[in-house]
């Protein structure tokens, strides 16, 4: 039969199948639409800005130790080539066996689902394919209602027209909760076996694939027997769909769980720097809360975990923390003087997470400030050196009265002595001389704007006080030939990709010359050695300062002790009070407790690292000698040495150890001003030429430093003459 227009019409008019035609092409036309409605409607639903998933940051050593992690969602991302085919196959077998077949909606599962549930007259078995977990995963809620199931439905066939199922599967993998905080596979994996997922055994794989049904209820650690029976049925649906023999599926079962719980050890010791590197990396590198937490950054650090731990441990001890109440405060810093690298730090006795980090809050410096403010900027002046000699009397500077903490005053002394002592009165007169402007602009290069304007910027009697970052940056500058580094944690930060994306340089700011911080250096080593921060014992290389602050309600108490010195290795600062400022909380004791206790950590670092014995000269300066200490001559003898051609008044005395004393010879005179006839360095006697023969002269001897170009105490006075026998 020849078929036309005519003949179609013929046959459409007879045929008894008109109406189910008719129907069939109605219920096409209806698919069809209802089809494009869904795609149009999943269009909607999808946002591909969640395909973006939440990774947790890491927070590593430099040796790729993990420290921390920051996240909103714990959670790792792997990519599907490194998970391994049983591990995808036993997620696919438990969760949607036709996931390689269907279009993001299997009907045979809804109907299967719907039959068993009604053999069992309850809820037994879900529908919903991987595509549609994945769907409800990034796009939508919980909420159990029919308008979400038909937006899962049509972002699931969406999703399916668009994307691969190796994209979907891996999506999936990475966006399932196991508990207890952990998302993704990867992350449960660590944590459950302490291994990566490339490297699960089948049975292991089974073990996490029988989890997401119920994260807490087939928890394996809490109900091993649940999470068991969970994981063979796994194993079994494995089996169904042939991807393992009966065989091999009965020896499996068999085995028990075998987890290697990745029980991370808590470590309080870590939450001041972990602080430290959340802050800097904000400050400094710009990273928003949100990419922190989100953005799955690796954030390589330069901590030292022993030192942590030492400082950490020291900080626990009750012994250095003496104070009128219980709650006495304490920080610790310590860092690379190299490479302004924070190796340790804790910003309070044990801070937690949330709570008050002291290393950013500005304290009263006290006497640390005098190298910093005034001796170091005086020192890159012509005008002195470290055996100046200073006015040491009581001042009034206007309204402002600094007094020596002990009430007594020498009238002069070298800027060495009042370094050793921290004399307050010299270093005022010496900032008032050297002027304000011109110490706040050294205080500038070392990273301190201090606004305040007084002289009590030589005492660190400050408004605003400065941080314990502060001040190891400012001594770092006598550590390195007068350069400064701004103390930092982190090296290196990566993406999501493992990208370096960003790496801390050492810019160093120069501050003052070699000379001026060798000579610093050498003055606070004997600072440590004989003078306010001799106390406890730490047998290397230290040089530093002490730092007190009065109590304001308190007379004759404390508010604020301080250490900051530095090795040839660190710089580092500690510093110890209370929070709360009032007539009942005062420090007990002095600067003795931060000076120990840093000894003591140095101490136990030295155990480890072999720290140096001694400050290694730049090639570029000028040793500093060590003061002078003039002795008291009291033994002064003479006599009359006549000769052939000459009588000579031969004088002698005990000498100082110290060969550079200078021994300046004096004849009294009645009439006049006494006579300088001779001087000597470093002997015991001297002969008067000219002596008189016929009558009696008088001498003493005066001890003289060339250093500060100071007179000492005159010897007894010796009479000479001529006695006939």
């Amino acid at each position: 039969m020849e078929w036309n227009k005519e003949s179609i019409m013929k046959w459409w008019k007879e045929t008894k199948w008109k109406w189910p035609i008719i129907i069939v092409v109605c219920l096409l036309l209806l698919a069809t639409v209802v089809y494009s409605a869904l795609l149009y409607g999943g269009k909607r639903v999808v946002d591909e800005r969640l395909f973006v998933l939440n990774e947790a940051s890491t927070i590593v050593t430099e040796d790729g130790d993990m420290l921390g992690m920051l996240y909103e969602e714990n959670r790792t991302l792997i990519s599907i080539d490194d998970i391994p085919n049983h591990v995808q196959n036993a997620f696919v077998a438990v969760e949607d066996a036709r996931f390689y077949e269907h279009s993001g909606i299997d009907i045979i599962a809804i109907f299967r689902a719907i039959y068993r549930d009604l053999i069992a007259m309850e809820k037994v078995e879900g529908g919903s394919t991987i595509t549609q977990q994945l769907s409800k995963n990034l796009f939508l809620t919980n909420e159990k209602t029919w308008s979400r199931k038909i937006k899962e439905m049509m972002s699931a066939l969406y999703l399916e027209q668009h994307v691969s199922k190796d994209v979907i599967l891996e999506y999936y993998l990475n966006t399932i909760y196991f508990g207890d905080g952990m998302y993704g596979i990867e992350t449960a994996s660590q944590y459950y076996f302490s291994k990566s997922v490339n490297e699960l055994t089948i049975e292991e794989g089974a073990l996490l694939a029988a989890m997401p049904k119920g994260p807490n209820y087939y928890d394996p650690e809490e109900h091993p027997d649940r999470a068991k029976e969970r994981r063979d049925l796994v194993l079994d649906r494995m089996h169904e769909e042939e991807m393992l023999s009966a065989e091999e599926t009965v020896r499996l079962q068999r085995k028990s769980l075998n987890l290697n719980i990745d029980g991370k050890e808590e470590k309080p010791w870590l939450h001041s720097y972990m602080d430290l590197v959340i802050k800097e990396a904000k400050t400094v590198y710009g990273l928003s809360e949100e990419e922190l937490y989100e953005g799955g950054y690796r954030i390589v650090v330069g901590i030292d975990e022993d030192i942590q731990e030492i400082s950490y441990e020291a900080m626990q001890n009750d012994e250095y923390f003496q104070g009128s109440k219980p709650g006495l405060e304490g920080t610790f810093t310590l860092m690379d003087q190299q490479t302004g690298v924070i190796v340790a730090a804790h910003g309070g006795r044990d801070l937690q997470k949330g709570e008050m980090n002291r290393l950013f809050v500005k304290q009263q410096p006290g006497s640390v400030m005098k190298p910093l403010a005034v001796y170091g900027p005086a020192l890159e002046l012509e005008a002195y050196n470290p055996y100046s000699m200073l006015k040491d009397e009581p001042i009034s500077y206007g309204e402002y009265y600094p007094k020596n903490y002990n009430g007594q005053y020498a009238g002069t002394v070298s800027m060495y002595d009042a370094l050793i002592a921290s004399l307050n009165a010299p270093a005022v007169w010496l900032m008032d001389q050297i002027g304000v402007d011109y110490s706040k602009a050294y205080l500038e290069k070392m990273g301190m704007d201090i606004p305040d304007e007084g002289l009590s910027i030589a005492l660190g009697g400050l408004e605003e006080g400065v941080t314990p970052l502060d001040l190891i940056e400012g001594f770092r500058t006598f550590a390195s030939n007068g350069k400064a580094v701004e103390p930092h944690t982190i090296l290196q930060i990566y993406n999501e990709e493992d990208e370096l994306i960003a790496t801390s340089s050492k810019e160093e700011t120069e501050v003052f010359t070699a000379q001026t911080a060798w000579d610093m250096t050498r003055m606070l080593e004997s600072v440590v050695q004989q003078g306010t921060a001799q106390i406890g014992t730490y047998d290397k290389a230290l040089a530093g300062k002490t730092g007190t602050t009065q109590h304001p309600y308190v007379q004759g108490e404390n508010n604020d002790v301080w250490f900051v010195g530095y090795t040839p290795e660190y710089v580092g600062s500690v510093w110890m009070g209370y929070d709360k400022i009032d007539e009942q909380h005062y420090v007990n004791g002095g600067s003795a407790s931060p000076t120990t206790l840093m000894k003591d950590v140095l101490t136990q670092i030295d155990r480890q690292q072999d720290l140096q014995e001694q400050f290694v000269k730049p090639d570029n300066v000028k040793e500093l000698q060590p003061p002078i200490q003039l002795p008291v001559i009291g033994d002064l003898d003479g006599e009359i040495d006549v000769g052939p051609l000459s009588v000579k008044a031969d004088l002698s005395w005990t000498p100082a150890d110290d060969d550079r004393v200078q021994y300046r010879i004096y004849r009294q005179s009645e009439a006049e001003e006494d006579e300088l006839v001779g001087e000597v360095t470093g002997e015991g006697n001297y002969k008067v030429k000219g002596a008189s023969f016929f009558r009696k002269e008088s001498y003493y001897v005066v001890p003289y430093d060339p250093l500060t170009k100071q007179e000492g105490t005159s010897s007894n006075v010796v009479e000479v003459e001529w006695r006939f026998g």
